[in-house]
């Protein structure tokens, strides 16, 4: 897949799942829970046991009906060892100039953690395809607004304290998606393996986001 086409198709799904420390036989039932729900770009964070085999099982299982990438990455040899495992795109919660370029190697979607718009536009201009805005808890809802006015050019996917409460109004503020992790993955559900309620939880979030554009206030 062209990095043009899973730009498109990770804006189309609105919500990234950040998949953190899962346990290995949980993965793939909730994988497809959530991509049953409507959540088909599928974030493992590279602190997790396994990642890179887990990468590989989830784009082997579910192949053209979600994207999967890695999270939490840091560097650009661990950015080299995703994309070796089929990582689509990178997110990192930091920006960091050798890991974008890593990822422009190989055609992989880079995607580096920023907060302010000087660091909104190095990344940029660095190379990242998206930025993502975190902690997003930190400044709310309408500081995407407030940055899109004069980086409007600049795709934002804010992350950390995004719930399905405030996630329709993120994107209503300009972003193109959000990320969700604990408040999407319900630790309860997946403890007592409540895969149904995670699909409707997923169900909850794409419905929220979809309304708010739908209401013809995202960019």
């Amino acid at each position: 897949m062209k990095k043009i086409d899973i730009l498109q198709k990770l804006e189309s799904s609105g919500i990234v799942a950040v998949i953190r420390r899962p346990n290995r036989e949980e993965v793939l039932p909730l994988a497809k829970a959530l991509v049953e729900g409507g959540v088909t770009t599928l974030e493992v964070t590279v602190d997790t046991p396994d990642v890179y085999g887990i990468i590989q099982e989830l784009k082997q299982e579910l192949g053209e009906h979600a994207l999967v990438g890695a999270g939490t990455v840091l560097d650009a040899e661990t950015a080299k060892a995703a994309i070796d495992a089929g990582a689509q795109f990178i997110f990192s919660p930091n920006y960091n100039k050798p890991l974008i370029e890593m990822a422009n190697r190989y055609g992989v979607v880079s995607i580096p953690g920023v907060m302010t718009p000087s660091e909104m536009v190095d990344a940029y201009q660095a190379g990242a395809d998206v930025v993502k805005v975190f902690p997003a808890r930190a400044m709310g809802p309408s500081y995407i607004k407030d940055v899109q006015g004069p980086l409007g050019h600049i795709p934002m996917i804010p992350t950390g304290g995004i719930n399905k409460d405030n996630a329709g109004e993120y994107i209503e503020n300009g972003a193109i998606a959000v990320g969700a992790g604990g408040s999407l993955i319900d630790k309860n559900l997946l403890a007592d393996k409540d895969y149904q309620g995670l699909t409707e939880r997923a169900r909850q979030f794409t419905e929220r986001v979809q309304s708010a554009r739908e209401g013809g206030n995202n960019r």
